[in-house]
This record gives C-alpha cells, structure tokens and sequence, in this order.
C-alpha cells in the first residue's frame, strides 16, 4: 500500500467490513471523516479510559493490542465499552495484513462485547512493523472506581492464573524453531496457545464483586515489575513468597533456553489483587474456574520483600522487559 492516509475504498472494504459489534451507549461511531466518538452514560456512572500501544511484536498483534487495554480497564473495576484505534503500517504493507489485524481485533471485541468506536489508519515510513495504539473506554459506577493504588497493609496479595503467559506464547511462535531443537514440538504448540488466557475481564469481574482494595495488571516488566507498581503506588512494603508466585513449566523451560528471568517478563492474563480477604476471594475465584494464588502480604513501611526459603532479597524497580533479549 502506499504512504499516507488508506484511501476511502480500502478503509470501507478492510477496516469498517470487519466491525460488527455494536453497544447501545455509542452514539457516534466509526465512519469516514468522524474524528470523535460519542457515549452516553447515565449520571451515577463515569468514563473510564485507557490507552497503550503494541510495539514489541508484529504477531497476533491485533488480537495482544485489544486484550491489553481491555485488561487495563478491568483493573479499574470498569466494564470495557469501545475502544478507538491508531493502525500504523509499513510501507510494505498488504491490504491482507490489515484485513487480518481487523479480523484478529473484531474477534477479541465481539468476545468481551465492545465496540470498535473509530480511529485512524495509515501507511507511514516512520514503522518498520506494524503499530497498534488503542485507547479503551469503559464504565463505571460512582464511587465503585479500583485504582493500583487502594493496597494497604495487612492485606492479602493475590496473583491469578500464572505470571510469562504472554511472553511465553509470543516467544514461543516467533523462536519455534529454535526451540524445537530441544523440546518436543507438543510442548511448544502448548505455549504457543497460552494467548487463550490473556483475558483479566472475568477476574476482574468476581473481584469487584467479592471486594478488593486494589487491582493491577501484570504487564511489561513482568510480576517483579507489577509488585514494585502496586507498592510504590499504594505507598506499602510487600513480603512476598517466591514460591508461591504461579508459573507454567513451558515458561519455566522457555525462560530457561534463551536464559531469561521468567519473573521480569511480559505478563498479560495474570492480575495482581490486594483484599482484606484473599482467603474468600481465592474461594469466589476458584467457584468461577480462574485459578490464583496467595502469594504475600502488604506491609508497613517500604521494604519490598522477595522470600525464598532461607534467602530474603529486596525488589528492585522495573527493569526493561526480558521478552525484548529473545525477540
């Protein structure tokens, strides 16, 4: 495709043609020349926004740039409406690869029910690979707003499903040759599919309901990174049983061959939760089939703990992500 603005023909075909979900609260949607979109909330309800960019693969990259944002919003406690997205392509671009970034996008929309409100796209020089930037938007009630910041000491941190599951599968279908050189083709077919988890929305939902103090997403810079967040944030120290900390064997094995710390990678579809009951938010998450793990307590003070048996060590802040070494 060439440089600049898709033409109208292409925009219509490629990009409006694979919109197909549709929520009542949108009001103005995505069209040629719209520049905004409109949603319309009731008066004990509120915004809820979010943006973030792709940047670090090209695979299944429509299908990572939705479930990152939408995952933001959960952690907020928000229910994801729409979201407006900024494409940005290379020069060498075909018209099929955007038609599948749009399929691969409508796809994880029309499973968390949200609207692809509008945005922009464009062929550019500026990108060697494809960029997605999606701004989400959501709703919630007043008053009922989760932040990373609302940890206190005393309570329980939680971390749910296993911490690597997006690097993992990223890793394990841009390095699958490599790879196969010593593991058996069943167990990297096996990581590869770890992207199935990368939704937090039902977590999210059955914490909101079961009462939590705070909420983070996992994401670049790994659990390690996501711990330091919520602390710093929340302004509390952490102990923290390394042991605990759920992980899969294929990011265990994976992390091990490129020599990578499976701790400081990205980590999309694994939630940080602070609750004053994190026993009974365990028992209310597991009645809804996620899987989670009582991994440590907050605590006073600002000593940010890493526990493993005898060894005591400190966290330190986060490091750039170990998924960037490999890819």
């Amino acid at each position: 495709m060439k440089v600049g603005k898709i033409p109208e023909n292409v925009l219509k075909r490629s990009v409006f043609r694979q919109i197909h979900t549709k929520r009542e609260e949108v009001v103005l949607g995505a069209g040629v020349g719209e520049d905004c979109a409109a949603v319309k909330l009731s008066e004990d309800e509120m915004f809820v926004i979010s943006t973030d960019p792709v940047t670090g693969t090209a695979t299944d990259i429509g299908h990572l740039a939705i479930h990152i944002t939408l995952n933001d919003l959960a952690s907020a406690g928000a229910e994801p409406v729409g979201v407006l997205l900024t494409l940005l392509l290379p020069e060498d671009s075909r018209e099929e690869d955007l038609k599948k970034m749009m399929g691969q996008i409508e796809k994880v929309c029309a499973q968390a029910k949200v609207q692809i409100m509008g945005g922009h796209t464009e062929v550019t020089r500026a990108v060697l690979q494809p960029v997605i930037n999606v701004c989400g938007v959501g709703k919630a009630k007043t008053g009922q707003l989760i932040s990373t910041s609302g940890a206190r000491p005393g309570d329980d941190i939680i971390a749910t499903k296993w911490i690597g599951l997006e690097g993992t599968s990223i890793i394990a279908k841009e390095k699958a040759k490599e790879l196969a050189a010593r593991y058996p083709l069943g167990m990297i077919q096996d990581a590869q599919k770890f992207d199935q988890f990368l939704s937090v929305l039902p977590e999210a939902a059955v914490a909101v309901k079961s009462g939590v103090s705070a909420m983070h997403d996992v994401t670049e810079g790994g659990i390690f990174g996501a711990l330091w967040e919520l602390a710093e944030s929340s302004g509390v120290g952490l102990e923290i049983d390394l042991k605990k900390i759920p992980v899969k064997q294929e990011t265990i094995e994976i992390c091990e061959f490129f020599d990578i710390n499976p701790y400081e990678l990205i980590s999309s579809g694994c939630m940080l939760m602070a609750s004053k009951e994190g026993t009974a938010l365990l028992r209310d998450l597991e009645k809804a089939g996620i899987h989670a793990s009582l991994i440590g307590k907050a605590t006073k003070g600002n000593d940010r703990v890493l526990l493993n048996q005898e060894e005591r060590r400190f966290l330190e802040p986060p490091k750039t992500d170990e998924l960037y070494k490999v890819v």
